[in-house]
């Protein structure tokens, strides 16, 4: 990294716009913005915290001019390490500019459609919305973390329900470095707010603009074509997965190549009428069969159908008790403070030796045995039962239709099903929701016992009749434990695998990609892919236009972190 002449004139601009207390140079303070939530972690020279749009507008000019590179982050919920330095290998120091004081949330067209600002999240829509009798486009899940509307769309995210798919808007506004190293602002929200960036950036940051500067573009604001390509069973490709072309357009997509004020999206109408099927089998082609029947003869496509192994169903019980209950008990809301919790416990545990890393984890862990167990008995009697559980949301008219299918089906089918209660299925869907926590402890928990842990994010192909995977013995053999589960209707499903001590985590990673490959899967396929998979040629070339001096989160999909995307060992023009 080249030494840049005054550091401290950067750092003096930042407090002039935010103010001492948000722009972070302490080490300790700017550490947790330096680690993603699962994956990556580097350092920055400073971390600062805009309250409005207008300030992170002065922030960027200000570090154009510096030339640093600019690392957006919201709530670092990314399980890939998209929204943080990774290493330290980058040509120019990094500033991460973190929105979450931005959280104002918008409601136009009598709240059939937001305008969601940098940090606003997902919880806060849920909340901003229910009056209104609507819901936005995912429920919990990332919610329950408190992750962000627009990292969502930055990243594709989501898709486990079936009528919406993936986080997806053609409406945003955002600002771009150019070709020429000049900072651009670009209004496609639709919406007439001005024509300087301050002025455009004020008059929303203030929601000042009336009914008739609000156009309607013929532009989507959702996946309004998911629908259609979840049902093509006989497909030879994945419904949906982040290098998908068809799905990047501006912001959505852009992995934090652009920096995102705020974008636009469509909400739902709540159901009048909801309903949980718990499935379970111990045949996986039953599931295979289900699947086909229901995306291909049934009139009302499912809300979501969520698969959990039995193995993966004692890890969540046990494993995601804490977090669970957290939710369950007090809120999603409550879930943000307990992981910024967690990381001081973690911080402070760190200077001590004698103290064992992941110290919150364990302490956790231990007072979770305190609570009794908190799964119905019903639940707990088809986990003795049946090694695959699906459980399967149906609304309104929908929930007729499989009530019928279902009680038909098993009557000459392997398995068997129950109509949950309210609260037994609110459970049922929380407990596979604590999934990606859970795994990550069990690992701590046993981590004398077991080599490392790898999670592999993987679309399969929709006409795939081996949805559940059967290895082959060269990669079988080096692995303790397997842990799947999934969104089985678009066949994305999140592996886990707990390798035998003194296995290479990253030749077996290779074999496993390659084995994807030669089944025609896709990954990652909702996670994006962060500091931890290659971007392949198309996401690369989407980069790169949107950032041709890569300038914004350099190094993200595995590319170039040096400016003007050259290769390391060359010199820069």
């Amino acid at each position: 990294m080249p030494e840049y002449a005054n550091p401290n004139a950067l750092i003096d601009q930042f407090k002039n716009i935010v103010g001492n207390a948000y722009t972070l140079t302490d080490p300790a303070k700017v550490a947790p913005y330096c680690k993603g939530f699962r994956f990556g972690e580097g350092k920055a020279l400073a971390v600062v915290r805009p309250a409005t749009l207008l300030q992170v507008w002065q922030l960027l000019k200000a570090c154009v001019e510096a030339d640093v590179v600019v690392i957006m982050q919201a709530a670092n919920t990314g399980l890939t390490g998209g929204s943080t330095p990774n290493g330290e290998d980058y040509d120019r120091p990094i500033v991460i500019i973190n929105t979450m004081r931005i959280d104002q949330i918008q409601l136009i067209d009598n709240a059939r459609q937001i305008i969601g600002l940098a940090g606003s999240t997902l919880f806060g829509l849920e909340e901003t919305l229910a009056p209104y009798g609507r819901e936005p486009h995912s429920v919990i899940g990332s919610s329950c973390i408190g992750a962000s509307i627009v990292g969502g769309i930055c990243n594709n995210s989501g898709g486990a329900l079936v009528q919406r798919g993936p986080a997806y808007t053609e409406l945003s506004l955002f600002a771009q470095i150019n070709a020429d190293g000049e900072l651009e602002l670009v209004n496609h929200l639709g919406i007439e707010l001005g024509s300087t960036p301050e002025e455009i950036l004020s008059n929303l940051d203030k929601q000042n603009y009336t009914a008739q500067d609000i156009q309607f573009p013929n532009k989507r604001a959702s996946d309004d074509e998911y629908h259609e390509r979840v049902r093509q069973v006989d497909e030879d490709t994945p419904a949906r997965f982040n290098n998908d072309g068809r799905r990047l357009h501006e912001a959505s997509g852009c992995a934090g190549k652009l920096a995102v004020f705020a974008v636009r999206m469509d909400t739902y109408p709540i159901a009048q009428k909801e309903q949980v099927f718990y499935i379970g089998t111990n045949d996986a082609s039953v599931l295979a069969t289900m699947r086909r029947d229901i995306l291909s003869s049934f009139k009302n496509l499912p809300v979501s159908g969520e698969y959990l192994g039995r193995d993966y169903y004692d890890v969540c019980k046990k494993y995601g008790k804490d977090t669970f209950l957290v939710i369950d008990k007090l809120g999603s809301k409550y879930i943000p403070k307990l992981f910024a919790m967690k990381r001081s416990v973690d911080r402070i545990a760190g200077k001590f030796k004698f103290l064992p890393s992941k110290l919150s984890d364990i302490m956790m862990q231990y007072l979770s045995y305190l609570w009794p167990n908190h799964l119905p008995k019903r639940m707990e009697e088809y986990r003795d039962r049946f090694a695959h559980h699906w459980i399967l949301e149906m609304n309104n008219d929908g929930v007729d239709e499989a009530r019928a299918y279902l009680t038909e089906f098993f009557k000459n089918h392997n398995g068997d099903f129950f109509e949950c209660t309210k609260r037994e299925g609110e459970k049922a869907i929380l407990n596979r929701f604590v999934a990606g926590g859970a795994v990550g402890r069990y690992h701590i928990m046993k981590r004398k016992q077991f080599g490392p842990m790898m999670t592999i994010d993987v679309a399969l192909r929709r006409n795939e009749e081996q949805w559940l995977e059967v290895l082959p013995p060269e990669i079988e053999d080096k692995i303790e434990a397997k842990l799947y589960l999934g969104h089985l209707f678009c066949h994305v499903m999140h592996q886990n695998y707990i390798l035998k001590k003194g296995v290479d985590a990253k030749a077996l990673k290779q074999q496993l990609l390659a084995f994807f490959d030669a089944r025609g899967a896709e990954y990652p396929a909702e996670h994006n892919v962060g500091q931890e998979y290659f971007a392949k040629d198309a996401l690369k070339t989407f980069y790169r236009k949107l950032d041709p001096t890569n300038s914004f989160n350099p190094g993200i999909g595995k590319t170039s972190k040096l400016k003007y995307w050259g290769e390391a060992g060359k010199s820069q023009n």
